[in-house]
Parts: structure tokens; C-alpha cells; sequence
């Protein structure tokens, strides 16, 4: 089974259960024990046993000490696994035979077939009636599909009942809800299925709980619970909100129900309507401009409505909602990193000794390592662990072992390393010249100076736009000027990659960029010249200019937000989907049958539906919004998310189809208002954020907080204890007499930049946390008695009660 740190790694992380025991460690890099250490018989006998904490997953198992120290190994894996993906830990296996269905559910091949099995639940609504007619499929086939997804997905609700059980899985709202939409759906797949038609079925809307729930869609859950928490002050503005709409339409009722050529306000519920579409200003002035006609002061009282609720109530709205999801975001750092910290401490009971309680030794931090994350190497493990071990004990405690979520993201080389890359290469002297080109003072001006002058040419070729669009496409896409600065773009990148070498230069997000938009401005003018009526690569040569805004600081902060955003943005677009779906769903059982073209006569928006076949207005096809398959929902219902004219579509289907059917335009409207001011506070907040981090940030600081460095030996390798497959390994990197650097590098993620600016707060944080718990500050000691243990140094008590706890991280 792989990993379940790393799913994209080739190796397999959790064993499965029966090879624990065949497997045992003394040829990997985290064992030097030997089999003469059991018990005589074999079986383990717990007073031989060296380990402080002995697992759940062996209670009642006979076997020897070091496959008790694998599964003790195993366990902790599984504990800091959870802490990672923010599992809470009542779910935490606690015996052998709960171990086989967790491990099974956790394989990341199956966190693969879960969520084809979801998508293909998903894809169904394409082939199921209402269908898109290139996707049709039968009654007998699209049943047959869902029935087999779905007994996948119960599969794994089985596997998880068998280690969670009744009693906890009850407690887990989001398991509770998808098993009881799962077992409406296996009914409702069977009676399809009987009687060979498809009936009446909302639920499908369902469908995506299964896709959220799955693995891979982690971040979409979190931003769910965001909404979710987010909700209390939204809620209590939209009933401010709703209060001023219902006062100001019993108040226009009263005003302008006796206006007979104005129908926005002949009954209570039309003036309600009105007055809610009136808050999106889809329909201002068209509502107002009646009763304007009979007396020009009614005009105050639409001006009044739309200060109140649009520009101050909305506004307001946005200031709550920005305030509120930034306490969320704060609070969410926090209990991630409480919860991280807890697990922590589960694996450090399993991994200490008796003879070294309160001390992790090198060999069993890398038996964790090579069940948590096996890609990595045994030199990888040696310096997580010198790296952690900052007070040289050669020991991890406690609080230097709470610090082990940090190091896996570092990714290390040695100082050498960092050399040229060109250094003794046969190319030394051809990249020597690219790194002066590349230095010399003037070599930006000169490539901003080229930028500019292909847009000069760009702008030139623009005026020179006549009828014949292929000649036009040729000349501002594949044209003599086009070429040349396509080569000058190259020779840029060529020179650039010869003076940093090439993993170097694709580490810049802007060398990417430019990189790509040359090669596509490239294939551009190729295809144009193959193909003239391919006018679409017309946009690939004015990307270019975009990096003239890496001039300005300001633009330097919006780009830098948009990448600390990319995250959220991507999970902020599945929700937009999944909700999508929701309402499309809904919306083809709904309104599928209706029919409207030519319809609404007598309305006010029968002009909209007037079609013919020779003399139809722009204004005629509005009929073309309806609900008769999921993609042409998707379009109409982000017509709705647009406002604009949104009013139409729903008087439409209240004329046709009942005057309640308001109720679902009027709720989707609600609903992506929430969402979307919801991803506008999360974008003010990401924009705060890099700004505040850059005011109190300097290039020197950033350095030292993306790279931590290294200094070590092969007798310092020794003394820590590192034998075996682990002491081969470090050997080919470690000549012995010498002292080597490594440089650790890690990515420049939100969650890391929030450990500097939350640095006070984490302190606050964890020192709450240890006097609520009254959790004694970690010590290491010494013990003479392991003779496998290396020297280790005793702080005293007194002393780390008062130290500053710096080591904690998130």
C-alpha cells in the first residue's frame, strides 16, 4: 500500500497487515536490532519488552520485540497521518482486527477508485433523462453504472464501520449523511432499474456529497465548513436585509398599487418580488420609471431602497463576512496546529523506550519514517532528524519531536550543491557568458525594452486590420516582426537557463511564465501559418506584455496574492460546481417539460419569448435559457449568477409554471450571493495577509524562514546511532574526517508564511494548551543502560519551565 503522506509515490507506505510480521525491519535504514533480543519463546513476553508504550494494533498478539517495535512504528505513522489530513483521532484504529479495514480504506488505489466511483455518479446526469442527446444512454445501462459506483462507495462505508463502529460513526454528521443518501439512492436505482424508466428524482442532487467526501477533495471541505461557520452573521444580515425589503414593498404596495400601467406593484407579492429583484439592480430604472412618470419625487423612494439595502446593508454584509472569515482563518491555524501537536504526542508515547523515556533515538524516528513516508531516503531521514534535534542531545523530546510536521516539507542538498551548476562541465565556458549576460546591470532594461517594442509592433499590426481577417491574423500573429521577437524571447530563455541551469529557472514563477507564453505565441504563429483560419492563437503573442506589471509593486502584490489564493480559488470553484449541480439537478426535474417559446403572452416579458424563424430580435431568444439537459442548465443558471436580466428567465417559468416556482431563482440567488462574498473575503483577507507579511518581512528574514542548514558528519552519524542500511546510505554522502553543509528548502506556502506572522499567537496558543492540559514541559535524559542509545543530556525541570518554547511550529 502507498504511502499515505505522498499517493503519487511509487512505494508502499503502510504495509499490509499480515507483512508487518514477515517484514520485520533489520534490513532497512531504521533498524539495527537483531532477532537475540525477544523473548526464549518467542512470544513476546512484555517484561522483555524495551518499548515505553507498547501499540493497540498487537493487544494479544505473541511476537517478538522488534515486530512489537514495527507496529509500535506503524501505529505512530497512522497517528501523525490523521494530525496531517485532520482526522480526528476517535476514528483511530485501536485493535488488530480494526487495522485491516483502515489500512484498506487508507490505500491510496482506492482513494483513487472512491473518486472515480464519485465522478462517474456525478457524469451519470449527462446520460440519464433529461439527457444531452450525444450521451444518451439507456434505462438498463445508466442503472446498472450507478449501482455498481454506488456499491463501491457502500464498500467503503462498510470497511469503515468495521473499525469505527456504530457508536462513533452515529457522532460523525457528514459519514451519517452520506450513508443515508446512499441507501435512498441504491432504492431509487433499483426501482429505476424495475421499471425501466426514470422517475421524478430530486435526490440525484445529491450526488455530490460522495465527491466532497472523498480524499482528493480535502480543500473543498474546508471551505465548505468556512461557509458553514461563516453562516451565523450572513444569516443575521440577510434578516436585516429581508427586513427593509418587506418594509419598503408594503410601503410601495401602498404607494403604487393604484398605478395601473405599473404592474411591478398590483399585489402584495408582486411589490415583495419586485423590490427583491430591485436589490441586485437588475431591473432599475425599468421599475421605477412608471410611478417617476406620474410625480418626480417618487423617485426618492427608489433612490432611498437602493442606498439602503445595495450600498450600505450588502456593503456591510461583505465587512461582517470579511471579519468573521478572518477570525475563521485564525481559529482554523490554531486548531490545526493543536490538533497536529496532539498527535504528535501520540506517536512520541509509541516511540520512546523504557530506558529512554522521554527521549525519540535516531533509529526509531526512521522506523516511523519508513512507514510514514518511505520515498524518502535514509540521508533524508538522518538530517529530519538532526535538524530537529536543535539542543544536540541526540535525542528528539517532546518538543522538538512537536516540530516533525515542519521538516517534511525541506528538501535537502548539499552546500556543494549550490555551486554553479556549469561548474567542471564541458559547457563551463558557453554558461560562464550566459551568467555575465545574464548579471550585467542593463540585461532587465534590455528585456523590458524588447517587451515594449513588441507591443509598439503588436499596436502597429493592430491598425493595420483590414476585411481579410486570415491576412489580418497573419500579419499580428505570424508576420516577419512576430519572428523576430519570438527568437529574442528565446535567446532570453536559452541565456537565462545556461546561467542558472534548468530546475533553477523553473523555479521562478515568472521565468515559467515567460517560458510558456513564448512557446505558445510560438505554436501560434506555426499553426497560423499551417492553418489561416485558426484565429483563436491570436491570443497567445499579447501575453507577453503581462510582464511589464512585474514592474510595479502593486502588480508584484496582486500576482503574489493570486498564487497564495490558487488553493482556495480551486476549492472555491469545485463548490461553484458542486453547487451548480445542485441547482441544475433540481432545475431539470422542475422545469424540463416546459416549453417556452412563444410563451408569456400578455406578460411583461413577452417580447423576450417571441421566436420566428425569419424575423426573431436578439431579445427573442431567451427561450434558449431553460433547463432541458445539464450543460444548457449550467448556462442559464450562471446567467443567473450574473443578475443580469435574471428577472426574465424567472417571470417566465412563473407564467408557465406556477407563480411558487420563484422560490428556486430567488433561493440560487441567495445562495451564490453567500458564496461569492464569501470568496471575496477570503481574497481581501489573502491580500491583507501578503501585504501585512511584506511590510513586516525582509528579504533576509524570508531567506532564513524558506532554508534551514545542516552541519554534519559521518562521526557525528555514528554517535547518534545510525548502523545498518541507514549507515551504508549516509556513507555514500558523509566522507569520514570531514564536515558536510546541507541546505533544506522549503515551499513558499500560505501555511508556512503563517508561522512567522502568527509566530506570537502560536506561542500564546501552545502555552494555553500545555497549562489546560497540565502537560509538564519535555525533557531528554540520560541512560547508560541502552547500550544502543547515544548520549544523551538531562535538562533539568526548573530550566524548562521557564524557556521560551520557540521549537514549536506549525
Amino acid at each position: 500500500m502507498a504511502s499515505l503522506r505522498s499517493p503519487s509515490s511509487p512505494s508502499d507506505g503502510y504495509k499490509r497487515f499480515s507483512d508487518d510480521f514477515a517484514n520485520t525491519s533489520i534490513n532497512n535504514y531504521g533498524s539495527n536490532v537483531s532477532n537475540s533480543r525477544t523473548g526464549t519463546d518467542g512470544g513476546g513476553d512484555s517484561s522483555t519488552l524495551d518499548m515505553g508504550s507498547r501499540s493497540s494494533l498487537h493487544t494479544g498478539l505473541h511476537m517478538s520485540e522488534d515486530e512489537h517495535w514495527e507496529m509500535n512504528y506503524h501505529e505512530a505513522a497512522i497517528y501523525l497521518e490523521e494530525g496531517q489530513n485532520n482526522e480526528k483521532f476517535d476514528s483511530h484504529p485501536s485493535s488488530p482486527e480494526e487495522l485491516p479495514a483502515y489500512l484498506r480504506v487508507h490505500n491510496p488505489w482506492y482513494h483513487g477508485l472512491d473518486l472515480l466511483a464519485s465522478l462517474v455518479l456525478i457524469l451519470l446526469a449527462f446520460t440519464e433523462d433529461p439527457a444531452v442527446p450525444t450521451f444518451e444512454l439507456p434505462v438498463w445501462a445508466h442503472g446498472t453504472i450507478e449501482l455498481m459506483a454506488l456499491t463501491v462507495i457502500g464498500i467503503e462505508l462498510h470497511l469503515k464501520l468495521k473499525w469505527i463502529g456504530w457508536s462513533t460513526i452515529l457522532k460523525h454528521k457528514r459519514t451519517m449523511l452520506k450513508g443515508i443518501t446512499l441507501l435512498i439512492m441504491v432504492l431509487e436505482a433499483v426501482v429505476v432499474l424495475c421499471r425501466q424508466s426514470s422517475h421524478f428524482r430530486v435526490t440525484r442532487a445529491l450526488r455530490p456529497i460522495f465527491l466532497v467526501d472523498t480524499r482528493h477533495c480535502g480543500g473543498v471541505r474546508r471551505f465548505i465548513r468556512q461557509i458553514l461557520q461563516s453562516l451565523p452573521p450572513i444569516i443575521d444580515m440577510l434578516g436585516l436585509l429581508m427586513f427593509f425589503v418587506a418594509t419598503y414593498s408594503l410601503l410601495g404596495f401602498y404607494l403604487f398599487s393604484e398605478h395601473v400601467d405599473n404592474g411591478h406593484f398590483q399585489t402584495l407579492s408582486d411589490s415583495f418580488v419586485s423590490m427583491f429583484v430591485l436589490l441586485t439592480s437588475a431591473n432599475f430604472p425599468d421599475v421605477m420609471m412608471p410611478s417617476y412618470a406620474k410625480s418626480k419625487w417618487y423617485a426618492l423612494f427608489f433612490i432611498l431602497y437602493i442606498i439602503t439595502v445595495l450600498y450600505v446593508l450588502m456593503n456591510l454584509m461583505l465587512a461582517v463576512v470579511y471579519e468573521t472569515f478572518t477570525r475563521i482563518e485564525r481559529e482554523k491555524c490554531r486548531a490545526l496546529l493543536l490538533h497536529r501537536r496532539g498527535a504528535t504526542r501520540h506517536a512520541f508515547r509509541l516511540l520512546v523506550s523504557r530506558r529512554a523515556p522521554h527521549a525519540v533515538r535516531l533509529r526509531h524516528f526512521a522506523g516511523l519514517m519508513r512507514h510514514y513516508a518511505p520515498h524518502y531516503n535514509g540521508l533524508d531521514v538522518y538530517l529530519m532528524f538532526k535538524h530537529l534535534n536543535q539542543t544536540g542531545t541526540g535525542g528528539l523530546s517532546r518538543a522538538e519531536f512537536a516540530n516533525v510536521y515542519d521538516v517534511f516539507a525541506l528538501r535537502w542538498a548539499a552546500q556543494t550543491a549550490r555551486a554553479p551548476w556549469y561548474a567542471a562541465s564541458p559547457l563551463e565556458p558557453i554558461a560562464r557568458a550566459a551568467a555575465a549576460a545574464v548579471h550585467w546591470k542593463h540585461f532587465e532594461h534590455l528585456v523590458y525594452a524588447v517587451i515594449v517594442c513588441n507591443g509598439v509592433s503588436l499596436v502597429w499590426r493592430l491598425c493595420q486590420i483590414n476585411e481579410n481577417l486570415q491576412t489580418s491574423a497573419q500579419l499580428l500573429c505570424a508576420s516577419w516582426d512576430t519572428w523576430l521577437f519570438l527568437t529574442l524571447f528565446l535567446i532570453e530563455a536559452a541565456l537565462r537557463m545556461m546561467a542558472s541551469g534548468l530546475a533553477a529557472y523553473l523555479e521562478s514563477g515568472w521565468n515559467v511564465f515567460d517560458l510558456s507564453v513564448t512557446l505558445l505565441a510560438l505554436m501560434g504563429a506555426v499553426l497560423l501559418s499551417i492553418a489561416p483560419g485558426l484565429f483563436i492563437v491570436v491570443i497567445f503573442r499579447p501575453l507577453r506584455l503581462m510582464r511589464l506589471y512585474k514592474l510595479k509593486k502593486r502588480y508584484r502584490d496582486v500576482f503574489g496574492t493570486l498564487v497564495l489564493l490558487s488553493p482556495l480559488m480551486s476549492s472555491a470553484g469545485c463548490v461553484m460546481l458542486v453547487m451548480y449541480y445542485f441547482f441544475s439537478i433540481i432545475g431539470m426535474e422542475l422545469f424540463a417539460s416546459y416549453q417556452l417559446k412563444n410563451c408569456c403572452v400578455n406578460t411583461t416579458v413577452e417580447d423576450f419569448y417571441k421566436y420566428s424563424s425569419n424575423s426573431s430580435t436578439a431579445l427573442g431568444y431567451y427561450y434558449l435559457n431553460n433547463f432541458e439537459n445539464l450543460v444548457t442548465s449550467g448556462v442559464t443558471l450562471f446567467e443567473l449568477t450574473v443578475v443580469n436580466n435574471w428577472f426574465i428567465l424567472m417571470n417566465a417559468y412563473a407564467s408557465v409554471a406556477g407563480q411558487f416556482t420563484r422560490i428556486y431563482f430567488m433561493v440560487f440567488y441567495l445562495f451564490t450571493m453567500v458564496v461569492l462574498t464569501i470568496v471575496v473575503a477570503s481574497v481581501l483577507e489573502a491580500f491583507r495577509f501578503r501585504i501585512q507579511y511584506k511590510r513586516s518581512t525582509t528579504k533576509r528574514d524570508e531567506e532564513k524562514l524558506l532554508h534551514e542548514e545542516v552541519h554534519t558528519s559521518w562521526e557525528e552519524a555514528q554517535r547518534l546511532g545510525a548502523a545498518g542500511t541507514l549507515a551504508d546510505t549516509l556513507r555514500q554522502h558523509l566522507p569520514p574526517g570531514v564536515e558536510v553543509t546541507f541546505i533544506g528548502s522549503r515551499p513558499r506556502t500560505k501555511e508556512v508564511l503563517q508561522r512567522r506572522m502568527y509566530q506570537s499567537e502560536i506561542q500564546k496558543w501552545l502555552a494555553e494548551e500545555d497549562e489546560n492540559e497540565g502537560v509538564p514541559p519535555s525533557t531528554t535524559i540520560t541512560s547508560s543502560e541502552d547500550p544502543l542509545s547515544p548520549p544523551l543530556i538531562h535538562q533539568p525541570d526548573s530550566e524548562d519551565n521557564h524557556q521560551p518554547r520557540p521549537a514549536y511550529q506549525l
